[in-house]
């Protein structure tokens, strides 16, 4: 057991959407939560994020900053997402390492998967085939990331883990129409379509089947392997279900009361065919999630009547 009580504790990435949900979960482990403003720290500088480090002295971190985003973003900028979330990662744990940092969670995705895994996909299945190539440089850097943790736990001995969340949704979610997921990608297709009284167009042929998990879900799980795991290997995090991205398209025009037509755009890629995590290692752990996908999509709607994401 790791006991967060009165910890200082460094969320990096605090103002995305996974590293938002986690300082909120944070609020009630009765620790102290450090942030930092991108204004005043360049994640990507190795020099500026070990001075930065030093001065604060973070006994614990939680590491979700990552340059992020969908399908046609990965396709475009290749370089950005591979350069800069290697030198995050390396910026950070080696001020981690250099300051003594107790313990780390390395955030990494469910891409790093190959394309084809035997599905549900076990952690065991890391690079025992080729990626999609539609996100094959953010997959690239993330499994870099993993590697350094296991690195830094074989080489020196440092308690650092990584968990491997499916696809999320939520509060401070990407609204970017050409940059975003599928999930937000919709909200806000519907959302839209539904003030023009126009159809819905799905990228694709529908059928690729996706899991989805509400980001405080996936907040609460970062909390409960901080506390409880302590291993080289990776854990999923996931809500075991799957659903097609029609069906989903569905899902989200009933939950927003849109009931127009909708229409496919084949010219368009599916990505992978499908992508169900094996959540099991984790619910031996005594966690599962909390919020139903309808639910999670009200609560995400909800958000981003708000204002409450990026892009809207």
């Amino acid at each position: 057991m790791y006991d967060l009580v009165g910890k200082r504790v460094w969320v990096a990435g605090h103002k995305g959407m996974v590293g938002g949900a986690i300082a909120r979960r944070l609020a009630a482990e009765d620790c102290e939560v450090l942030t930092v403003e991108r204004t005043e720290l360049d994640l990507t500088d190795q020099r500026a994020v070990l001075g930065w480090m030093h001065n604060q002295r973070p006994q614990a971190v939680f590491l979700a900053a990552a340059r992020v985003g969908g399908i046609h973003a990965n396709n475009t900028q290749p370089v950005d997402f591979l350069r800069d979330n290697l030198l995050i990662e390396t910026a950070i744990f080696t001020g981690a390492e250099s300051v003594g940092v107790e313990k780390l969670l390395f955030l990494g995705s469910s891409c790093i998967y190959p394309k084809h895994a035997e599905q549900p996909i076990r952690e065991e299945a890391l690079l025992t085939g080729p990626l999609e190539p539609t996100n094959e440089w953010y997959a690239i850097a993330k499994i870099a990331g993993i590697k350094l943790a296991q690195a830094y736990r074989q080489q020196f001995g440092c308690d650092y883990i990584s968990a491997m969340p499916t696809n999320l949704y939520g509060p401070g979610d990407n609204y970017d129409p050409l940059g975003s997921h599928v999930l937000p990608a919709l909200i806000r297709k519907v959302h839209e379509a539904k003030a023009a009284g126009s159809p819905v167009t799905v990228w694709g042929s529908g059928s690729p089947l996706r899991e989805f998990l509400y980001v405080d879900d996936c907040a609460d799980a970062c909390i409960h392997l901080m506390k409880t795991y302590s291993d080289g290997l990776h854990v999923n995090v996931g809500s075991g279900e799957e659903i097609s991205i029609l069906d989903l398209t569905r899902l989200v025009m009933e939950v927003l009361g849109h009931d127009g037509e909708i229409v496919m755009d084949p010219t368009k890629p599916d990505g992978t065919p499908r992508k169900l995590m094996d959540n099991s290692r984790l619910k031996a752990m005594g966690w599962t999630p909390r919020v139903s996908l309808r639910e999670g999509i009200a609560r995400a709607y909800a958000a981003f009547l708000n204002g409450d994401g990026r892009n809207i």
